[in-house]
């Protein structure tokens, strides 16, 4: 397909529509997170266009952390890395302001359900869809602190239902198992109140405050691919976020 006809009846200045090429070639595995592409002068000869062009859609796809550059190396897949996962997606931090990493992460339970109506909604699907249902606590300093309820779509996580375990960082799982990059998820924080499955799985005492994340995340092509109930000791835990 043309960029011309990708684009028609919309106009957007070319070295978007070069953006969005290399953004799909990435999505499709063309390349794979940590590969190298080719060069400015490699993409603009096979993309018909000037090696500004192209250069300026890296440095556009550079600032959406899709691929980072290494000067007078070439341009890399960006990889979500435990490290990226760690500064970019996990806000959490400890009260006495110690500087702890990320809590480890046990399996509790991984099932296939039907989306109800309200998962249907989160993950834009139709209700009675498959969907994926991991529990799981995070434990810092070998204390629970985290307790975490996530669904997936199970038409793009294929088989992970009947996976045996589960690594710390998902996102570098998805990523590496099944080509979903997260590329971008919303947070919407409020108080609740522990109930008897918080005791149980983080030992809080029911009626004691706690802090309910609730994430939609999205793939690179903006596809809703998971969403994630965080309930958290809030004796324990802040969530923090930096403006800059």
């Amino acid at each position: 397909m043309s960029l011309k006809e990708q684009n028609s009846g919309e106009f957007k200045p070319l070295y978007q529509k070069i953006e969005q090429v290399i953004t799909n070639k990435i999505i499709a595995g063309e390349w794979k997170p940590g590969e190298m592409l080719p060069s400015e002068f490699q993409l603009a000869d096979s993309l018909n266009v000037s090696q500004g062009t192209v250069r300026k859609a890296l440095n556009s796809l550079g600032e959406s952390n899709i691929v980072f550059r290494r000067q007078g190396v070439g341009t890399f897949v960006s990889e979500n890395t435990l490290k990226d996962m760690l500064f970019h997606f996990f806000h959490y931090k400890a009260n006495d302001g110690e500087e702890k990493g990320l809590p480890s992460a046990e399996l509790i339970d991984i099932k296939l359900i039907d989306a109800s109506a309200e998962l249907a909604c989160q993950l834009e699907l139709a209700q009675g869809d498959s969907v994926i249902k991991i529990i799981r606590i995070r434990k810092l300093a070998k204390k629970p602190c985290i307790a975490e309820q996530i669904y997936l779509p199970q038409c793009f996580f294929t088989q992970l239902d009947i996976a045996g375990d589960l690594p710390n960082s998902l996102y570098h799982y998805y990523q590496e198992s099944f080509n979903i990059t997260i590329n971008k998820a919303a947070d919407k924080i409020r108080a609740v109140i522990a109930d008897d499955t918080d005791y149980e799985l983080i030992g809080v005492t029911p009626g004691m405050p706690l802090l309910e994340v609730s994430r939609q995340a999205k793939a690179l092509d903006g596809r809703l691919v998971e969403y994630r109930i965080s309930r958290v000791d809030s004796e324990q835990l802040h969530y923090l976020v930096d403006l800059n």
